[in-house]
Formats: C-alpha cells, sequence, structure tokens
C-alpha cells in the first residue's frame, strides 16, 4: 500500500457541519498510485548550477527602474536603452530590462559550473558563441532558443566575489516555552526589502511534455515536486538543479500546462517574514499594485508576497524555502488549488483561469489545432474547479 504524507491536518468546523480536511497527498515516486504517471527524464547534455538573470523588455525604463528599485533590486548600470540590476548576493546582474516596443518576457540565463559544457551545447544543441558579453558579471556564454521562443543563455565562469549577502540584524525571538528576548524590542525598518538573490521563474505551455523534456535535456533540471489531473498524466512540475550533495532550492524553474504559452511570474528571496511584511507596506506607500499574500506556500514552503510591475508581471518576494539534494525522490500530488499555500487568502482571480470568450477562444484554437485534446481540457477544468478552502465559504 502506498505510503501517505499530509502536509497539515483536517480542520475542524462547526458542529453538524462536513469537516474538509486541509491536505496535500504527497507519494514518493516509487510508491505513487498506479494510475498516476511517472515523468520521463531524458539523457542530460549538461548540468545548470544557478538561475543567471533574467531579461525583460519594456517600452518605459523610468517607471521599470522605480519599481524595481522599490522592489529591493540594486541598479549596476544604465545605458540608453538597457537597465542592468542585481541583487545583495552578488556583483553580478540577475535581471535585465531592454527597451521593447512592447512588453515581454524575453529570455532568461543559467549558470554552468564547467566551461566545458559550452562546447558541449555548441556541439549537441546547436547553441550559437557570444564573442562580447555585456551583461555585468562576464564570462563565457552560449545562447539558445526554447519551445516558446525565448533566449536561453548559458554561462561559465561568471564573476561573483565573496558572497555578501545584506541581512537586518534580528533579536531572537520569544516563544510560550522560552524568551530570550528581555527588555528589548522588535522594530525592523521600513523600507525596500533587499533582495539576497533570484530563485525561481515559472511558465504555462500549450506543450508540456515538450516544455519540460527540453529543459530536462538541456539542463538536467531535477523533478522535486510533480502535481498531476485526475487522469494521472503530469501537469506542473517543479525543477531544481542537481548539485549533487549540495543542496538546492526546491524549485527554480516550475512549469505548468494551460491555454497559453507565457511567463507566470518570477520571485526574489529576502532575509525573512519581518523583510516581506515591511516590504509589502513599502511597496504599498510607493502606489504599487498588489497581487497576493502574505502566506506559505504548500510546495517549497516559502513564505511569499506577490506584486505586479508597472506592465502587470508578477514579482514574489519569498523567505524561508526548502532545500533538497540531488538524492532526494520526486514527490507527487494531485493538481488542485488547495495544494498551491497552507495559509493565507485563497488564490486571486487572476491566477486562475477566466471563464469568460476569451478563455474558450484559446481553448478552442488548441482543439482545432490538435494542441490540446477535449480529454485533457476537461481534466485541466476539474483539477481547477475544486473550491480550495470550502470551508470558508
Amino acid at each position: 500500500m502506498s505510503s501517505l504524507k499530509t502536509a497539515s491536518v483536517p480542520v475542524r468546523v462547526n458542529p453538524g457541519q462536513e469537516a474538509f480536511p486541509a491536505i496535500l497527498p504527497e507519494w514518493p515516486e516509487n510508491q505513487r498510485p498506479a494510475f498516476v504517471q511517472q515523468v520521463w527524464r531524458p539523457a542530460a547534455l549538461v548540468k545548470a548550477d544557478a538561475l543567471a538573470f533574467l531579461i525583460f523588455e519594456r517600452p518605459d525604463l523610468d517607471r521599470s527602474e522605480r519599481f524595481l528599485l522599490d522592489f529591493g533590486l540594486q541598479l549596476i548600470r544604465r545605458e540608453a536603452d538597457v537597465l542592468y540590476f542585481r541583487a545583495s548576493a552578488s556583483p553580478a546582474c540577475c535581471y535585465v530590462v531592454r527597451r521593447g516596443s512592447q512588453a515581454r518576457f524575453a529570455g532568461l540565463g543559467f549558470e554552468l559550473r564547467e566551461s566545458a559544457d559550452l562546447d558541449v551545447l555548441t556541439m549537441h544543441a546547436g547553441a550559437s558563441r557570444e564573442s562580447k558579453l555585456e551583461i555585468p558579471g562576464g564570462g563565457q556564454a552560449v545562447r539558445l532558443i526554447d519551445p516558446l521562443g525565448h533566449e536561453v543563455w548559458a554561462l561559465a565562469g561568471r564573476e561573483h566575489g565573496k558572497p555578501q549577502v545584506e541581512l537586518e540584524a534580528r533579536l531572537p525571538a520569544n516563544t510560550p516555552t522560552a524568551t530570550p528576548r528581555v527588555n528589548a524590542t522588535v522594530r525592523p525598518p521600513f523600507g525596500p526589502s533587499k533582495v539576497a538573490k533570484l530563485g525561481h521563474v515559472v511558465f504555462q505551455t500549450t506543450d508540456f511534455t515538450g516544455l519540460t523534456n527540453w529543459y530536462m535535456r538541456h539542463f538536467g533540471l531535477l523533478p522535486t515536486d510533480v502535481l498531476y489531473l485526475p487522469d494521472g498524466s503530469p501537469n506542473l512540475i517543479f525543477f531544481r538543479f542537481d548539485r549533487g550533495d549540495e543542496p538546492a532550492d526546491h524549485h527554480s524553474v516550475v512549469i505548468a500546462g494551460g491555454l497559453a504559452d507565457r511567463y507566470e511570474h518570477s520571485a526574489y528571496e529576502v532575509q525573512d517574514l519581518d523583510a516581506l511584511g515591511q516590504s509589502s507596506q513599502y511597496l504599498r506607500s510607493k502606489g504599487w499594485k498588489h497581487a497576493w499574500g502574505i502566506g506559505r506556500h504548500s510546495l517549497g514552503s516559502q513564505l511569499f508576497d506577490y506584486w505586479f510591475d508597472p506592465y502587470g508581471a508578477e514579482h514574489e518576494h519569498y523567505a524561508d524555502g526548502d532545500v533538497f539534494t540531488a538524492d532526494y525522490a520526486p514527490r507527487y500530488s494531485p493538481m488542485n488549488q488547495g495544494g498551491v499555500w497552507m495559509w493565507g487568502d485563497d488564490v486571486p482571480p487572476h491566477m486562475l483561469p477566466k471563464p469568460n470568450l476569451t478563455t474558450l477562444w484559446h481553448a478552442a484554437r488548441l482543439l482545432w489545432r490538435r494542441k490540446l485534446s477535449l480529454a485533457r481540457l476537461k481534466q485541466m477544468g476539474a483539477a481547477l474547479s475544486e473550491p480550495a478552502r470550502p470551508w470558508m465559504k
């Protein structure tokens, strides 16, 4: 019999009402239910070690600069048509904004540990060499194009220097059983969040199998958590980097099946819950639009707070995430709204497919082009139709 791990306990409701357990079933890969399909992993060409940077295009660089500074990134260099930002963990660039006629996500970069891996991607994946690397951090680079049309840079030999993560001084927390903080008060500073590092990026795709196989094949990404539809077919995977015995974040790339090919959001690590809370107040004071939070995710466990940039792209602050070594086996869970977070407000409507004519048009077009079957469309609808927290009605 499969062993069932639950992420929380059943919730008690008013007498006479049905109790709805807020649990997230998690099966190790070798104990998953028989109907759940195992993720096939192609042999990797190289193994990426970290996210290097993300690339966005924006019509107005000034608006983007104001948001990103308020969000907690640091400006490295400003040129006529490009902005380069860093986090506190490294002087190398982690965020690029290029001037473009329309707002869009343009690409991402991966760091490799060995420069010889660049040759592998050139010979076996058709990557093109970059003769001159303008992005701060230096090193050598090649470029590919992923199935969504994004630029994908692979870099080796970037210069990070000595890590200098900027952390605020924190006094110890008092608990019901220990009070180490005596005659002292907690007053976390009000201001930008001081982003420590780029954490992850999330994509939605109409070709789930094709895109997940491409990233596993080219960069050796490891599935940490796999979410499956009612028929047992995977439809969302949290990927981490294969660093062997060195722990890696629970996810650095997330790919979800859906009705469009698009960037979903990106995430940036901050110090702790106080940093989330105070920076959330600061961003509100600057007039930026809040998206979701504060709460705690289920898969990855991180505390989160989401914001919209000036062009509606979601940017997440997070803290206290899980890390795993390469020998940790993937876990399989049913895909539903409730599995996204442990506490906090429900998933906002803008993060879910809208029941309108636009959604119907996208679905009809995919069905006509045979990029989506009616059976899979029904499975996706069933997975997202269940109320996330029924007892909160």
